[in-house]
């Protein structure tokens, strides 16, 4: 029996030196050459390059920054560039890694380079208008525009695991399904399952919401998680409104 992540009742919103080209003089007669002083010319190896430093959370610079512009460029929402590695950045990275099907450590080391170098994106199921897609395999949640993916999230999907609530057994799973956007509230919710920041409900229950934890693997009772950031950059730019599709596979 699925109930999803808020089975509840609603609430209110709470330069290389050149080498020496002087010869040595030698005298006129039976006398030995002089030596001229210069000292003879030596062979120099290129420096060795530094090697390139893996980026994770807490990492700064110019590089972080890069990351976080090529991310952007591909579509993979991590906020603000600032050159900082924070958790928006580390949400965006996991994404790629999955759209990648590689590990999903959150991590940016030669693989993920590779990754990035080759501007992996996902595709795109819908074809016209506003969705939302949600790919249960890959847990990615994605904003798409007349068949063009826009934005690339991060989401945990549900765990389908069973548990128990007020002695029910329940399972905590997100069908699969086209759906639309029915009720919202800008606000905590206080679910019997736990606290959904701002969800955006599609199927009963179960919404798109901000959660404190969205790990790179299923892990909700039935709800999409994004960050608490990502949430609050969708009820901003209004890219969720009531009526938007949700296709979930």
């Amino acid at each position: 029996m699925a109930a999803g992540c808020d089975s509840g009742t609603p609430d209110a919103p709470t330069a290389v030196p050149k080498s020496p080209t002087a010869a040595p003089s030698v005298s006129a007669g039976p006398s030995a050459p002089t030596s001229t002083g210069v000292p003879p010319a030596t062979s120099t190896s290129p420096p060795t390059p530094a090697p390139i430093r893996k980026l994770k959370v807490g990492a700064k610079g110019a590089d972080v920054l890069a990351l976080q512009n090529r991310l952007t460029e591909l579509g993979y929402w991590n906020g603000t560039a600032d050159g900082k590695f924070g958790g928006a950045t580390q949400q965006a990275v996991y994404a790629l890694q999955k759209a990648a099907g590689t590990g999903r450590d959150g991590v940016v080391g030669p693989k993920t380079r590779k990754i990035l170098d080759k501007g992996v994106r996902p595709k795109a199921k819908s074809t016209s208008g506003r969705a939302v897609e949600i790919d249960l395999k890959r847990q990615l949640l994605m904003l798409v525009d007349n068949g063009e993916i826009t934005q690339i999230f991060n989401t945990s999907t549900g765990s389908n695991e069973y548990y128990e609530q007020e002695g029910e057994t329940f399972l905590a799973d997100t069908p699969s399904g086209k759906f639309r956007v029915s009720r919202q509230i800008d606000g905590w919710r206080h679910a019997p399952l736990g606290l959904l920041w701002r969800p955006k409900y599609f199927n009963g229950g179960i919404a798109v919401h901000g959660a404190t934890s969205v790990p790179p693997y299923a892990a909700s009772h039935g709800c999409a998680r994004v960050s608490i950031s990502a949430m609050n950059w969708l009820w901003k730019n209004d890219a969720l409104p009531l009526k938007t599709k949700v296709w979930v596979y």
